[in-house]
């Protein structure tokens, strides 16, 4: 008898710690739950894919290579990449390094890449540079984002016309009343114990004006092009997106982006809508950083 009872406590123990232990969760933006295969499927009918991420979610980072290689099979030939985390000044050394005029080195050392660039993103831009997958570099060098989140915008008009080559044309519209540049406002506001003026949120419209100039600048009808950028870049479809419409109003663009929540099984309400997809990754998930 005491030998039953141990075996059923030690199946219910075990019991107790079994099941599947999801690395992520996928949803709609109305909170639904999705597939991969749902994903795929939407990139079927998209322009552009906007892949919001969180900078350090090694899992995130992978998901966006299996989206790339994706593309690419159903695609051949039809898929362009581009990234936040390339400044527009540094295409050139990308554009050398792709047609293998200098080695990884030398784009290693000469372009501006994050500190984390050989742990998140490499993976996916060797893919893409090893399958002659166009490579583009979308950013506003962030010196001019710093420039004007100090001074303005009035500060670019005496740069040089190069410089300038590497931003949105000067002026570009710039509605101060969308929520994520209000929720901006308001956070900076915040913690600087009272107003600052806009121009946090002039820096954030021009790197958003900008990404959306350079993903248009590379896109051609019949072909996707998929973008890596922070998930507050696309939340809402605001930012990119916004931009990206104000100029083709007849662009599909899909969002997707990632958070993360203690309870996998429904979408945190506060992310709802936030994309069209939300992929939910654990709290305690591994970070790179």
């Amino acid at each position: 008898m005491k030998r039953i009872l141990l075996v059923v406590l030690i199946g219910i123990t075990l019991a107790s710690f079994s099941g599947d232990k999801p690395a992520y969760t996928l949803f709609t933006g109305n909170g639904k739950s999705a597939t991969w295969t749902d994903i795929l499927k939407s990139c079927e009918s998209a322009d552009v894919i906007c892949f919001g991420e969180m900078h350090n979610n090694i899992l995130g980072h992978w998901l966006q290579l299996q989206l790339l290689k994706d593309l690419n099979k159903a695609y051949p030939n039809k898929i362009s990449v581009g990234a936040e985390m390339f400044e527009a000044d540094d295409q050139i050394v990308l554009t050398e390094f792709a047609q293998k005029k200098i080695t990884e080195t030398h784009l290693e050392t000469e372009a501006k890449l994050w500190n984390n660039y050989k742990t998140d993103y490499k993976p996916f831009f060797s893919y893409a540079f090893q399958n002659q997958i166009p490579v583009v570099a979308t950013n506003i060098p962030r010196r001019y984002a710093s420039l004007i989140s100090k001074k303005g915008f009035k500060n670019l008009d005496s740069i040089a016309p190069l410089a300038k080559s590497w931003i949105a044309p000067l002026p570009f519209e710039l509605n101060y009343d969308l929520p994520s540049y209000k929720e901006m406002m308001a956070m900076d506001m915040s913690s600087h114990g009272g107003p600052s003026g806009t121009n946090i949120v002039n820096s954030q419209a021009a790197k958003d004006a900008t990404m959306a100039h350079f993903i248009l600048a590379n896109w051609s009808a019949g072909r996707k092009f998929l973008h890596l950028n922070g998930a507050y870049h696309s939340k809402n479809h605001e930012g990119i997106v916004w931009y990206l419409m104000q100029k083709n109003p007849k662009l599909k663009v899909l969002t997707i982006s990632m958070t993360e929540g203690g309870d996998m099984s429904t979408l945190p309400l506060e992310s709802k809508n936030e994309a069209d997809y939300m992929l939910v990754f654990p709290t305690d998930a591994m970070k790179s950083y």
